[in-house]
């Protein structure tokens, strides 16, 4: 009986994924209102998004077996088998939860004039989460990379929405490059999976036995597909390119929803299809995402352009998830496997946390960018006064991808910190070498982390007004609030209760590792590996918080109120302050320029002693699209330049190499 209800839950789920490309077609009923489609199919998608939520969530509570159905699509020896088992119920439930908040938000965001057609944007809305979410439901090759390219193709075309703009059309063709460029590569690692057999599905794969070369290859492949779509470094050139591009809930989607996808399908490689693994992937993972997660805060530090920060703090949180993959494999390889389930926990939190608060921030943008029509730092600043509902919201999200409890992006770093404060003696003398080290570059990497967000709140909300035209801004509508708040509330929630995140990953930890954390028997502490080694309750010290502040509130508002004189705060003795005496963008990064100068290239406009209005420029270059990108980019314009010369336009041309051909083959077979 629970067998047959789980395959009904399989099947409803389904019937939702359809239901979202019924909304993308059903914009064409009015193709040019976008009263219809934002207001009217965006919702209902959002309502989807929830239901997928729900179910993944009782899916994961249930404790059901996998549940498998094969669907009369596809060729026809290649049906498409689909597959919900607890991995993939865990993304669905990401995918769920924060894509319910995203909807929800598009539908007060979208407005007449955003570059395309209402329909064809809803269209490629709705197909791009169905798209997710088959990706992490297919159960064999061929649905998979359909659901892929089906993914990268929706994904391209939102982008480039705004598409009559230079720069928004080279970031997508960048984009599209490099999710071709990944595709190709996970084909190549599913054609090495097969093991010479014509089975196309993953439970083919999973009984099929490999050497450690093969093996080995399959994971390389993997990594360099999952990687790239990831923004991995050095793989990552396309994501500060696309998300300033994009609309800011496509952003959304694409930074807090899709970079999941390809943390999903490691995990499925890694862990499910691969019956063994090395502990040199582990340590080739680690070494990865430290160094990734360090560029990216180092990266974030410097932009000038809110979108492109927030771009290159995704890079950061991503390597942070590899990182906690790789702790993961080393220490499963190396049979801890309580600790293996404690770094793959980090990992799953943090999936679940960075789609959270990152949505959130990137939300929050594009309200900013609707009330001002800026997204340049330098031209922002004192929006609190103006827009109180976006700063309020927006300050949780900041205080979250800070780390800062008792929020959720603290339970995630915490829990990634632990993995490498407890752990055990390494087989190997490198590995023991490589922990400590890695401890501290996480520990770097959280400061630059938190450093970024004060950049990003204060100068977008406090200080004054930059530009004279920021006192006309407004508030985000209800629509957007409704959006932001879902986000916010999921923020506090799990880091009020965290244990309702472990129990969420708990089953997925058990099936990958055969190992859970120390789940604890209240809802208010996580102790995961012991109570005596290490414990925190988000709930106990967000209700310190919030004591200490109302006992502050009354102390000096209630008690002492009699006693209170008002007066302007403190203006360093000059009172004529303006806004150019405030902290800059520029002012911010400055010392981490200095400090890391190793990893910018950088140009700067100096003015002369005679401008007469003189301003200081500094252009700041990633040195990896110079030593890597622009060199492949030369290369394959002569390769196209030499090839070009062989179309000569003549018939007499087109013979001889008709003619030569046939000689080779000749030649060939005989």
């Amino acid at each position: 009986m629970a067998n047959t209800l789980a395959v009904h839950d399989l099947r409803f789920m389904l019937f939702l994924v359809a239901a979202w490309m019924m909304l993308g077609f059903a914009g064409f009923l009015r193709p040019h209102s976008t009263r219809f489609v934002a207001r009217l199919l965006f919702p209902t998608g959002s309502l989807l998004c929830l239901g997928i939520a729900l179910l993944a969530g009782l899916f994961l509570a249930s404790g059901q077996a996998a549940q498998v159905v094969v669907l009369p699509l596809g060729l026809p020896d290649l049906p498409f088998h689909i597959r919900l088992d607890v991995l993939s119920g865990f993304f669905l439930l990401l995918l769920g939860v924060a894509g319910t908040g995203i909807s929800t938000f598009a539908a007060g965001y979208f407005r007449s004039g955003e570059g395309t057609a209402p329909a064809l944007l809803g269209l490629g809305y709705h197909l791009f989460l169905a798209s997710m979410a088959m990706v992490i439901l297919a159960d064999d090759a061929y649905l998979f990379m359909v659901a892929w390219e089906t993914m990268a193709l929706s994904s391209y075309f939102l982008v480039t929405s705004r598409h009559r703009i230079p720069e928004i059309r080279r970031a997508g063709f960048l984009y599209l490059i490099m999710a071709h460029v990944g595709a190709v590569c996970i084909l190549l690692s599913f054609g090495v999976l097969q093991g010479g057999s014509w089975q196309f599905t993953f439970d083919a794969m999973r009984a099929a036995h490999f050497t450690p070369f093969w093996a080995t290859t399959a994971f390389l492949l993997a990594l360099l597909g999952f990687g790239a779509k990831a923004g991995l470094v050095p793989m990552h050139v396309w994501l500060p390119e696309a998300h300033p591009a994009a609309p800011s809930p496509v952003s959304a989607m694409m930074s807090g929803l899709m970079l999941k996808t390809a943390i999903y399908g490691m995990l499925r490689i890694s862990f499910d299809l691969l019956s063994v693994r090395f502990w040199q992937w582990g340590a080739l993972l680690l070494a990865l995402g430290l160094f990734s997660a360090l560029f990216g805060a180092i990266f974030a530090a410097v932009q000038t352009d809110m979108k492109r920060l927030l771009a290159y703090s995704s890079i950061e949180n991503v390597g942070l998830i590899f990182t906690a993959i790789g702790l993961s494999i080393l220490f499963e390889t190396s049979n801890m496997h309580l600790f293996a389930a404690l770094a793959l926990t980090a990992a799953l939190v943090h999936s679940l946390n960075h789609a959270l608060f990152k949505s959130l921030l990137f939300l929050t943008t594009g309200s900013v960018l609707h009330a001002t029509k800026q997204r340049s730092l330098g031209k922002l600043g004192g929006l609190i006064r103006r827009m109180p509902w976006v700063a309020s919201l927006a300050l949780i999200g900041t205080l979250s991808i800070a780390g800062l409890p008792p929020l959720n992006g603290f339970v995630s770093e915490w829990l990634l910190l632990q993995s490498f404060l407890f752990t055990p003696q390494l087989p190997h003398a490198f590995l023991n070498m490589l922990i400590p080290l890695g401890a501290a570059a996480l520990a770097l990497t959280f400061a630059l982390a938190a450093y970024v967000m004060v950049k990003f709140y204060g100068v977008i909300f406090l200080g004054q007004p930059r530009e004279a035209s920021l006192v006309n801004a407004h508030d985000a509508n209800w629509l957007e609030r409704l959006g932001l708040i879902w986000l916010a509330v999921g923020c506090v929630t799990i880091g009020a209760f965290p244990q309702l995140a472990l129990l969420a990953v708990a089953p997925v930890t058990g099936k990958l590792i055969g190992q859970t954390v120390r789940l604890s028997s209240t809802v208010w502490w996580i102790a995961p590996i012991a109570r005596e080694q290490a414990s925190y309750s988000g709930l106990i010290l967000l209700a310190g918080i919030l004591s200490v502040v109302a006992i502050t509130f009354i102390c000096v508002r209630l008690l002492a109120h009699g006693r209170i004189r008002r007066t302007d705060a403190w203006d360093c003795g000059y009172p004529w302050q303006t806004s150019r005496m405030q902290d800059t963008a520029e002012g911010f990064g400055q010392p981490i320029r200095h400090m890391f100068g190793t990893f910018f290239r950088m140009d700067r406009n100096l003015p002369s002693p005679s401008d007469t209005a003189p301003r200081y420029r500094v252009y700041i270059e990633d040195r990896l699209w110079r030593a890597i990108y622009l060199p492949i980019a030369r290369g394959v314009q002569k390769l196209a330049d030499w090839i070009g010369i062989l179309q000569g336009g003549r018939l007499s041309i087109y013979l001889l190499y008709s003619f030569l051909t046939l000689l080779a083959l000749l030649v060939f077979v005989l």
